[in-house]
């Protein structure tokens, strides 16, 4: 059955949510704040977050962020007393998958931790392994190889492909992979971003100054094009 890990501060609220997903036949983890929350989601990795926002230490904004720039693919679900839509766009943007406002059904709790565990399974199948001509990557293991030659892609490079690929033949902008692959604590520039696009290039394209899989989309960022997706 599906894990499913609970970041909230509050007892009362972590308790219900565990007893009521136990009833449902999940398997529940806990904790109690944002640090041990993003430590567990890291470590255990369950197949869905349900994150609340204010938290001491880390809040749901922070460890959501965390997450995307570690290129952990868990769906995350934001519980929040905060109904704002400023609030709602601020989740989704930091890489939420999804927002519920206290108080809430468990039925519609139910349904939508089922939809995204679904997305998910569907979306686990497209992301594990990518294959560009005689160029193939494993996410699930972080290895690539070129020619069934070994083939060495650094973390960064790797997290870029799976952004690409999380939308393929669509633009990703160079801010976003700076968010998601680099994180709000680092200052890198966008040039950082063309020059690893530029060593994937020299890695994968079969002739990097005319590049077949990842496209340039001038004043915007970057696509991966893949036909039939």
């Amino acid at each position: 059955m599906s894990r499913i890990l609970i970041i909230e501060d509050e007892l009362p609220m972590r308790t219900a949510l565990k007893d009521c997903l136990e009833g449902e036949g999940y398997r529940v983890l806990t904790a109690a704040d944002g640090a041990a929350g993003l430590k567990r989601a890291v470590e255990d990795k369950p197949d869905l977050v349900l994150l609340d926002i204010m938290m001491p230490r880390l809040d749901g904004y922070a460890v959501c962020a965390e997450l995307r720039r570690l290129a952990n693919p868990v769906p995350v679900l934001m519980l929040t007393a905060k109904g704002q839509i400023e609030d709602r766009v601020k989740g989704l943007d930091v890489g939420a998958d999804d927002y519920l406002v206290k108080p809430f059904s468990t039925d519609e709790l139910f349904a939508r931790v089922r939809a995204l565990l679904r997305r998910s399974q569907k979306q686990a199948k497209t992301l594990a392994i990518l294959e560009l001509g005689d160029t193939r990557i494993d996410f699930v293991q972080q290895q690539a190889w070129r020619k069934k030659k070994p083939l060495h892609l650094t973390a960064k490079e790797l997290a870029m492909l799976r952004l690409l690929l999380e939308t393929p033949n669509e633009p990703v902008s160079r801010e976003r992979f700076l968010d998601v692959v680099w994180g709000y604590t680092s200052f890198p520039t966008t040039r950082t971003v063309d020059a690893h696009v530029a060593s994937l290039r020299a890695k994968i394209e079969v002739n990097p100054d005319e590049p077949r899989w990842i496209k340039t989309v001038h004043g915007v960022g970057y696509r991966l094009e893949i036909s039939g997706i």
